[in-house]
């Protein structure tokens, strides 16, 4: 019979490794299975957009990716907050996607599913996901979830 410390510290331990687990997965690529679909609205003109889809696509996302001229008009409809902006806005699930997002962290956000309006990556940083120069390590900004009244919090560092 195992004694009842033994059994509750085996337990935390489990627990901490399903939690430190599920935040190491959501940065693995997907598997093969269930694609996860996402809408992508961005310039037909833009390159740097065109190679963040293709991040996603790697990701194992199914963007259908829909060209507008009129990204402002279309940011407004959404009510994306102006401080969040970049140069492309995406759909997944109940979520707005703005800008050069990691996938990994769109995944985290569907996994945490947290009360928030969507997660923005603003500007255009030159080491982001579809910005970087080939052979440039992405990384040095922030991602933010947004709210729809423009308040944002850090959800990563990259």
């Amino acid at each position: 019979m195992i004694e009842r410390r033994t059994f509750v510290a085996r337990l935390a331990g489990l627990v901490a490794l399903g939690l430190a687990g599920s935040r190491l997965w959501a940065d693995l690529p997907r598997l093969p299975g269930k694609p996860t679909p996402i809408t992508v609205y961005k310039s037909s003109s833009c390159e740097c957009c065109a190679k963040w889809v293709d991040h996603l696509r790697a990701s194992g996302f199914t963007p259908v990716v829909h060209d507008e001229e009129n990204m402002d008009s279309l940011k407004d409809e959404m009510g994306v907050p102006r401080a969040v902006r970049s140069c492309h806005t995406a759909m997944v699930e109940k979520y707005l996607i703005e800008g050069h997002v990691p996938a990994s962290d769109i995944r985290q956000l569907l996994l945490e599913r947290p009360r928030t309006a969507g997660l923005a990556v603003p500007g255009m940083p030159a080491r982001a996901y579809g910005m970087a120069a080939p052979g440039v390590e992405v990384g040095g900004y922030e991602t933010v979830a947004f709210q729809l009244d423009g308040a944002t919090r850090v959800f990563a560092r990259h």
